[in-house]
């Protein structure tokens, strides 16, 4: 599987998703600087990691979306490609209208920076393959920005089509619609998280409750 990791000024989660995907797949993922215009050739699975792009100034993730390299992601997935946004980007990936809904600020007005539980809503995607419906586990979060809004109709659309991918299973701390931690475009080939499965991919980091998504990207990918 060939991974490309997009960089924007103010991403500062890059390392660690490199690491989750190195581990999974056995190959450094290719970094991409956000003015390229082409994503590398042969490429699987376009990644936009957590941070904060450009200070997040105007919302978070918008002027990221304007990006030059977001020509190519938006071709990439409209054409089928998988991409995955943690954090920052799932904001991005909101800003550039590739999944619905915007990431307004935590209920408190607060950053929050500590575990949470997910709860798996939709399994047997190339994202969810390793779990069961309704498994369990941590994930690290930190964003100030992390309230999932979207309009009544539209959370109606993402419950009935199962796009739902996870669901804050614990306390939803920052005020998220229906406690709507990530969720997926309708042909399951994206996803917007807003925790860090990346932060938990070796025992050394504390747990491997994360690898399932890296692994399960992996062995998707590789087959496909």
């Amino acid at each position: 599987m060939n991974a490309a990791i997009i960089i924007f000024p103010g991403t500062n989660r890059e390392r660690d998703m490199a690491l989750a995907l190195t581990r999974a797949t056995g190959r450094k993922p290719a970094m991409v600087f956000h003015r390229e215009t082409a994503l590398p050739a042969g490429t699987d699975l376009v990644v936009l990691p957590g941070g904060f792009s450009h200070g997040d100034y105007l919302r978070c993730g918008a002027i990221a979306a304007l990006s030059p390299i977001m020509a190519a992601v938006r071709a990439f997935a409209e054409s089928g490609g998988h991409v995955l946004g943690v954090c920052n980007g799932f904001q991005i990936l909101c800003e550039a209208g590739l999944l619905p809904g915007v990431l307004l600020r935590n209920a408190g007005l607060r950053f929050l920076s500590m575990e949470c539980v997910l709860r798996v809503e939709r399994a047997g995607t190339a994202f969810t393959g390793h779990w069961q419906k309704g498994a369990a586990f941590r994930a690290p979060m930190a964003h100030g920005d992390g309230n999932y809004f979207a309009d009544e109709a539209t959370l109606d659309r993402l419950e009935g089509e199962g796009l739902v991918a996870f669901r804050y299973a614990d306390q939803n701390r920052n005020g998220a619609a229906r406690d709507i931690a990530g969720i997926l475009a309708p042909n399951l080939r994206v996803l917007g998280l807003m925790p860090h499965p990346e932060d938990l991919v070796d025992p050394l980091m504390g747990g491997v409750d994360g690898l399932p998504l890296f692994t399960s990207l992996a062995e998707t990918l590789v087959s496909a």
